[in-house]
């Protein structure tokens, strides 16, 4: 049966919150990605969605714009260590090659996402005059039929003798503790000086209680959607298995973290919900 091109639903609301954030936050704006939303092309009545409402999202909407924004600090960070390859593991509407090209063009990224996904947005991009360039490497990959993301990027060009930055965003909660025990040692033979970012959900009573009640309706509407969240980790359990799996290093960086990184300054009251922090694993 033929894959359907469409983009993923939780792929879009990110799209949609980050083009919010620069619409309803005043300045200065942790990331400024206006293409995601170009891209989408929502009906007009996109802010009218209840998941949109600028006050009652602000905290996921601030968490989505800091997680990227995380990412690619570390990234543009990597990059003048000399490192030159990019992996974007459930890419989504990510448009870190769109934006920022001239970091991009030092770069060989690979987006690594459902097939029908990359089809879709391979033609948005044309459609919006956009387009790709060269060192931009799209990887389709059936992860229901089993198909290795891996093996797909080794043959899309990837180097496995060279190191590199993986992000994995908004994916562990998705898999089984087992699962995510076995990506994280296949990501521990990237070659030395690699680096993985991830991000993991805590379980329930370690996110702040104001955060709480939000938390339980992301839970319950993820569980309505046939998508529920099966994996929770304390940072101390994510900290060992990332060292069990074979890294040479692993750090553990709190939404407090990113929010005195990226928040403390402003006058707005935005800050970042509690509940996904990252992992961060060096080999």
């Amino acid at each position: 049966m033929a894959t359907r091109a469409t983009p993923d639903s939780t792929a879009v609301r990110v799209a949609l919150w980050r083009a919010l954030h620069l619409e309803v936050d005043a300045p200065p704006h942790v990331l400024c990605d206006p293409i995601g939303l170009e891209l989408a092309a929502p009906d007009a009545d996109w802010r009218q969605r209840p998941d949109m409402d600028p006050k009652q999202t602000s905290s996921h909407r601030a968490a989505i714009v800091a997680r990227a924004r995380f990412v690619e600090d570390l990234v543009t960070a990597a990059a003048e260590w000399g490192v030159e390859q990019y992996v974007i593991l459930g890419a989504g509407l990510d448009t870190y090659a769109q934006r920022r090209p001239e970091s991009a063009a030092r770069l060989r990224v690979f987006e690594v996402d459902k097939p029908g996904a990359q089809e879709w947005k391979r033609r948005r991009l044309a459609e919006t005059g956009h387009g790709t360039s060269g060192e931009l490497r799209f990887v389709p990959v059936d992860f229901e039929a089993g198909e290795s993301w891996w093996q797909k990027v080794s043959a899309a060009g990837f180097d496995a003798q060279r190191p590199a930055v993986v992000a994995s965003t908004g994916v562990s909660m998705y898999l089984s503790k087992e699962a995510n025990m076995a990506a994280l040692r296949s990501l521990a033979a990237l070659a030395p000086g690699s680096t993985l970012a991830m991000t993991f959900q805590l379980p329930q009573e370690l996110v702040d209680a104001q955060d709480r009640p939000a938390r339980e309706a992301a839970l319950n509407g993820a569980s309505a959607s046939g998508t529920p969240f099966i994996s929770f980790f304390a940072p101390a359990e994510m900290l060992d298995m990332a060292r069990q799996a074979g890294f040479a290093e692993a750090e553990h960086v709190s939404g407090a973290q990113l929010n005195e990184r990226y928040f403390a300054d402003r006058t707005d009251g935005l800050r970042m919900s509690s509940g996904e922090d990252f992992l961060i694993a060096t080999t």
